[in-house]
């Protein structure tokens, strides 16, 4: 998902505050290491301010996984793919608009909701929820330019186009992995390399195609 915005303590509520030190701290250090003083330091509030607004760290988690969702949301409904006249160029604009956002450290870069799915979907069903509706709702996006480019090429298949949105986001996730394992953000590029490359095979972009593009 989007790099972060650099977190301005001074700037927004408290909740706010809290949400966005969720999303720096978590993607950074995790969700079971990442405390409430933590997030209290990272904000700028009081102990306080934090049960005021959240029960629990739970809590927390599933608030911060809905206002990733939120943010996000706003920030590929921004992306410039979608000027494409093509659905199939906007789905490729969108595989290549994901690579080029993999820039800096692991945390600005990584899934919020990726990394707390991967620590807590056993122990926080609250938090897996929500998480899964942030990806698969981010997925979504997608479906409506796979259904016209494959229409706009004749194309029928086993395949669906919300099993390729969900393909698309396991690719990322995974590379997201692939990443924090290696400390090398090119792991990942590489990985969305292939996932553009499988694209174009689904739709038979020829080399000649790919080069015009």
């Amino acid at each position: 998902m989007p790099r972060p915005t650099k977190q301005n303590p001074e700037r927004g509520d408290a909740r706010t505050r809290l949400l966005e030190a969720a999303r720096d701290v978590i993607r950074a250090q995790g969700f079971a290491a990442t405390t409430v003083d933590d997030l209290c330091k990272a904000a700028g509030v009081t102990k306080g301010a934090f049960f005021h607004h959240f029960e629990n760290k739970e809590a927390l988690g599933v608030a911060a996984a809905a206002y990733w969702a939120e943010t996000t949301s706003a920030f590929f409904a921004g992306a410039p793919y979608h000027a494409h006249d093509d659905p199939l160029d906007r789905l490729l604009g969108y595989v290549a608009f994901r690579k080029d956002i993999i820039e800096g450290d692991l945390a600005e870069f990584t899934c919020l909701v990726g990394t707390m799915t991967q620590e807590v979907y056993d122990s926080s069903p609250s938090i897996r929820a929500a998480c899964a509706a942030s990806i698969f709702g981010h997925a979504a996006t997608l479906e409506p330019d796979i259904e016209a480019a494959m229409a706009a090429r004749g194309i029928k298949a086993d395949w669906t186009p919300a099993s390729l949105s969900a393909h698309t986001q396991a690719v990322l996730q995974g590379a997201f992995i692939l990443a924090k394992a290696t400390g090398d953000r090119a792991i990942a590029r590489d990985s969305v390399d292939h996932l553009r490359r499988y694209i174009e095979m689904l739709f038979g972009v020829s080399a000649e195609n790919e080069i015009s593009r």
